[in-house]
């Protein structure tokens, strides 16, 4: 089991701490509710340095993006970032990832923790243009800071206008007392913030500094109920190896303006249409939808299964997502979750669930 430079650090505030990924990360410190609350309020602060980053460089760096990402990587700009997918040759995905355009020719690339070799491993294999590739997996922390007061409590802490970077733009620049950071305005909570790439040496201090400008720890627990409140997908859940990114809702990354990995054939998809989506539900009466659970029509068939479901902090009810046949996809069509032997009524609704 892997270790993150903060591993210390949170033992020592009593995190109750899990294998996840391959690395001992801290899942809860003061609760679930508590911690949520204090995000989606005020402002929280989680370790997410399991994450993986890779640096993709030189004259033909965007040309390797471009064949493997399902999102048009030209139109990035110095100082901008994109959500993106990379598609596989059977019409699934093999990660999401954010690509982030440092300099000209030089790209970071931050994938998830659980497939950072998959990944690197896919991406090299189609790196027959000779793109110059760097794993700095292993050398790299990322601290995420969320919340809508994150970025008052923290502008002391650098020189820049931290409310200036525009969501899914960075500045790289001084942050806690540390030169040459990355400050980026992208999150995985929709209650604003931004996320700190610095060196493993490094985030210490950083966290130090964090903490004592006034956030709160937070554990992977409240990060995965404040992402799907918003409908995010996470992958191993809403998005996998078997998962269209249409299927997925993931359409507006997908651009057909440029080949990549797999494009006709999810560009015939489009136009055939998909055969099911996956939709957003909240149970209409008591329950807690859960990953692996039933999705059943009115006689109790199975017609799909929860990819992900909790008891929504915010709005104190089940809410989950899971893959429907294209007749239950629309706003307000009901469907059943099989909670144990009861078959419990919800709604199909638009994301996010929590409003704001």
């Amino acid at each position: 089991m892997k270790n993150t430079a903060l591993t210390a650090t949170h033992e020592a505030l009593n995190a109750k701490m899990v294998p996840f990924a391959g690395y001992n990360m801290p899942v809860q410190y003061d609760g679930v509710n508590i911690e949520h609350e204090a995000v989606r309020k005020d402002c929280g602060v989680f370790d997410v340095s399991h994450m993986g980053e890779f640096l993709i460089e030189g004259p033909n760096a965007l040309a390797l993006i471009q064949k493997v990402s399902s999102n048009d990587a030209s139109k990035l700009t110095v100082g901008k970032a994109q959500y993106s997918c990379l598609p596989n040759d059977d019409g699934g995905i093999v990660d999401d990832l954010i690509i982030y355009k440092i300099k000209e020719e030089t790209y970071l690339l931050v994938v998830n923790a659980s497939n950072i070799e998959k990944d690197w491993n896919w991406i090299s294999s189609k790196n027959d243009v000779g793109a110059e590739m760097r794993d700095l997996s292993e050398d790299y922390s990322l601290l995420a800071i969320q919340g809508p007061n994150a970025v008052e409590k923290m502008q002391a802490l650098s020189s820049h206008d931290l409310a200036e970077i525009k969501f899914y733009n960075f500045v790289v620049g001084d942050f806690a007392g540390i030169d040459n950071v990355i400050i980026s305005a992208t999150g995985y909570t929709g209650s604003g913030g931004f996320e700190i790439y610095c060196k493993n040496n490094e985030v210490k201090q950083i966290w130090d500094k964090v903490i004592n400008a006034g956030a709160k720890p937070i554990g992977l627990a409240a990060r995965d109920t404040l992402r799907l409140e918003m409908g995010y997908c996470l992958y191993g859940n809403d998005i996998d190896d078997t998962t269209s990114p249409l299927e997925a809702g993931l359409g507006w990354i997908t651009k057909f303006t440029k080949d990549f990995t797999n494009s006709d054939a999810l560009e015939e998809q489009k136009r055939k249409g998909v055969e099911r989506k996956l939709v957003a539900f909240e149970l209409d009466e008591r329950g807690i939808p859960r990953q692996g659970y039933d999705i059943v029509d009115g006689q109790g068939q199975k017609i799909g299964e929860v990819t992900s479901g909790t008891m929504s902090p915010m709005l104190g009810k089940g809410i989950g997502l899971g893959y429907v046949p294209m007749v239950f996809t629309d706003v307000n069509s009901k469907i059943n979750i099989q909670i144990r032997k009861k078959a419990v009524p919800a709604t199909v609704v638009k994301l996010p669930f929590y409003k704001g």
